[in-house]
């Protein structure tokens, strides 16, 4: 691959590129060195430059400041006259001094998206697949609470905000390849640290009680849910701050070194594939994870349990130990990758450069080499994006976006399950069948969408506010509920009252010698049509085999079950939550879609926006510093803001010894309006940052924001392009 620069040689913008060494050319008619064949052949580029009737030059005739060592060579010829020759000290793929031949079909773009899809892949199974599937295992074999649960999740997040900052700002002018490898072994260590608890403590025993759920005298009374089992929620943290330390780089550096090492036109499709990879994971590891659920946790003790058993707790370790082993296997190749591929600097060198002008100019010190390799150019970095009212809005825009997404994505699965009375399973399955076409294919038609069109930057944020108007005009799917199936106790009365009045209370004539435990959550469906806690709370006393067709529990002799119902129906309940009517579930199910199909078509080219509104040397720092944005004022507090909003709908909590827990039952008609103010709240205020982005941004006077052009400005989308004079930095003409 030709190569302009030598192994040693660093650059993180065009600027720096250009500013080599001195300019072969002439001033004023005077010579300052002697010409060489090739620039005899095609003119001298600074006497092309102060020649107002001279064409434009070329994108490789404007580097003026031709490196005069013997290792970097150029030939006649070319569509330019010149063309690139590769040295032999250009940049190989390898560890240090051991660069086997084999290895360098790999330097290449194609090959390092690759690796770097395999290791967001990875992140996203491990932990926005396995964590969410195997949380309620582990709570319940180690005698976690759920608020105990959330702090293990939050460590992730946590982690990845103290590291942002350091990471972006020294891994953006650093060896981002080694940056990423190294995040990717930390991955794999929290992985292991993870699924260490399972090998260091006693095996997982219990016993089975016959008649669970029954309506009897013996009920489990109330036991101590603090244990010394419970202390291992520190590993679990561990882990997961080892996960969020280790992912941090993959979504700064990764996407940064993407973009700099292909043409800035085909850079939204590379990073539309790259985050797409990271959407698939979690669905990956959503099937892996219920596969690996189903295997007992101690895989070499038999046991009496089932997974329909309340008690069981599944093999949730095997797949952070296969995420390791294979976190481990993909961070040897990329740690083996070159600071810069070869053939990349050309394209440093074509960028037209987008950045938002600033009033007082403060941009231009961007541009300089050295800055930012030290930490006292922190400040000035962070109070010029600061300044950026592009970039600021952008970073809000995604704080609301993630806060929908996070949100959605948390409680959707909960939303089906309650309208439409499905089971939790069931629900999950119907949200994963919309989340993964729409997610992912969002995100990579999105890349494309800016690739096809030539967006530019103004282009693409009001493309992004096109997508948000229209998932806003969708979310109003939320309009439409489902009416509540009638709970006995809850929603409806267990006898029909001729009071009219009547208080909600789950414990009545027919069951109340039964001494049901409250704690015992276990919904049945009556053959009168209503729905009753537990089997327990419906005065259930027979586990009857005999009458099940559907492979589900039928419970007989149930006191509570009464009305119009034939001889074999009357006292006959179903475990499990009886069947909804509701017809709108079509009707939901294609409107969400919609909502998380065009809410992730505006990803990547928003992630396109920030980094082309800043800088070249501030594109790593700024994605660092909107990760900490949208994850402080979005992922982390949108599930927050969404549940507290759910949890006001709630109609039944759970009692755990006296203390309230989860909830069981969601008042359908509030669950559905709560959910859609939230969700136009998020919505509008998205819109809105994307205009007051478009508006306020302000491009270089040589960047023309026409649609009709791309980034690289060439004719057929050859590698070479004109660039007008005007484009070539202040410091080039000078030196001239």
């Amino acid at each position: 691959m030709p190569n302009l620069l030598t192994t040693d040689t660093s650059f993180s913008s065009k600027q720096e590129l250009l500013d080599l060494n001195d300019c072969p050319a002439s001033v004023g008619g005077l010579p300052l060195e002697t010409p060489s064949p090739v620039e005899s052949q095609n003119g001298s580029v600074c006497n092309a430059l102060l020649d107002s009737e001279s064409p434009t030059p070329t994108a490789e005739d404007s580097i003026c400041k031709v490196p005069s060592s013997p290792e970097k060579q150029y030939e006649a010829g070319g569509p330019h006259g010149i063309k690139f020759v590769p040295s032999e000290t250009e940049q190989l793929c390898g560890w240090g001094a051991l660069t086997p031949g084999f290895m360098q079909a790999f330097n290449t773009p194609k090959w390092m998206l690759f690796f770097l899809c395999v290791a967001s892949f990875l992140q996203g199974m491990i932990v926005n697949g396995f964590i969410n599937t195997v949380i309620t295992s582990i709570e319940r074999r180690f005698d976690l609470r759920s608020y105990q649960s959330g702090l293990i999740a939050s460590s992730y997040d946590i982690a990845a905000c103290i590291c942002l900052t350091f990471v972006s700002y020294f891994g953006g002018t650093g060896h981002k390849p080694k940056w990423l490898g190294w995040g990717v072994l930390v991955m794999a260590l929290g992985s292991l640290v993870f699924a260490l608890p399972h090998f260091t403590t006693d095996s997982y025993r219990v016993s089975v009680p016959e008649h669970t759920g029954l309506c009897s005298d013996n009920q489990t009374p109330c036991k101590d849910a603090s244990t010394s089992l419970s202390n291992y929620r520190y590993m679990f943290m561990l882990g997961q701050f080892l996960h969020g330390m280790g992912a941090t780089p993959l979504y700064t550096l990764g996407v940064t070194y993407l973009d700099e090492n292909v043409k800035s036109n085909y850079a939204p499709v590379y990073i539309g594939i790259f985050y797409t990879a990271a959407i698939v994971g979690p669905a990956a590891g959503y099937l892996l994870g219920g596969f690996f659920l189903n295997i007992y946790t101690e895989i070499h003790e038999p046991t009496e349990l089932t997974p329909e058993n309340p008690l069981w707790v599944g093999a949730w370790w095997i797949g952070f130990l296969a995420g390791a082993a294979a976190s481990l296997l993909v961070a040897i190749p990329i740690l083996g990758y070159p600071r810069q591929l070869p053939g990349s600097q050309r394209y440093v060198a074509m960028r037209v450069s987008e950045a938002h002008q600033l009033k007082d100019g403060s941009q231009e010190t961007a541009s300089d080499p050295q800055f930012g390799k030290t930490m006292k150019d922190m400040p000035r970095s962070v109070l010029m994006l600061l300044r950026n009212p592009t970039f600021i809005f952008l970073c809000f825009a995604g704080a609301t976006e993630a806060t929908l997404i996070a949100g959605m994505s948390t409680f959707g699965p909960k939303f089906l399950e309650s309208q439409f009375s499905l089971s939790a399973s069931e629900a999950a399955t119907w949200f994963g069948y919309m989340v993964v076409p729409a997610g992912g294919g969002g995100t990579f038609l999105g890349g494309y969408i800016v690739k096809k069109l030539n967006l530019r930057c103004r282009g693409i944020i009001k493309f992004c506010m096109f997508c948000a108007v229209i998932s806003l005009m969708a979310i109003f799917v939320f309009l439409f509920n489902c009416s509540n199936t009638p709970v006995a106790g809850v929603t409806t009365p267990y006898f029909n009252s001729s009071a009219g009045q009547w208080t909600p209370n789950l414990t009545v004539s027919c069951n109340l010698g039964c001494h049901c435990d409250q704690e015992l959550y276990s919904p049945v469906c009556g053959a009168n049509g209503i729905m009753y806690y537990s089997p327990c709370h419906a005065g259930c006393h027979t586990l009857n085999q005999t009458l099940s067709t559907s492979g589900k529990k039928v419970y007989s002799d149930c006191s509570c079950i009464v009305g119009s119902l034939s001889s074999w129906e009357m006292g006959v309940a179903e475990l499990g939550k009886c069947s909804s009517s509701c017809p709108y579930m079509p009707v939901f199910l294609i409107f969400i879609f919609i909502v998380i199909l065009f809410t992730f078509l505006c990803s990547i080219p928003a992630l396109t926006a920030t980094l082309r509104c800043v800088p070249d040397s501030q594109r790593s720092f700024g994605l660092g510093i909107q990760w900490i944005v949208v994850r402080t004022l979005g992922g982390i507090p949108g599930p927050i803001a969404f549940g507290s909003v759910i949890d006001i709908s709630c109609l039944l909590w759970q009692d755990q010894c006296g203390e309230q827990g989860s909830c069981y039952l969601y008042q359908n008609s509030d669950m559905s309006r709560y959910t859609l103010i939230a969700g136009v709240i998020y919505k509008l205020l998205g819109t809105l940052f994307f205009l007051l982005a478009a508006l306020l941004y302000k491009p270089p006077p040589e960047s023309p924001q026409s649609n009709s052009e791309n980034t690289d400005n060439g004719p057929g989308n050859k590698d070479e392009m004109d660039l007008p004079v005007k484009e070539l930095p202040q410091e080039i003409l000078h030196s001239c």
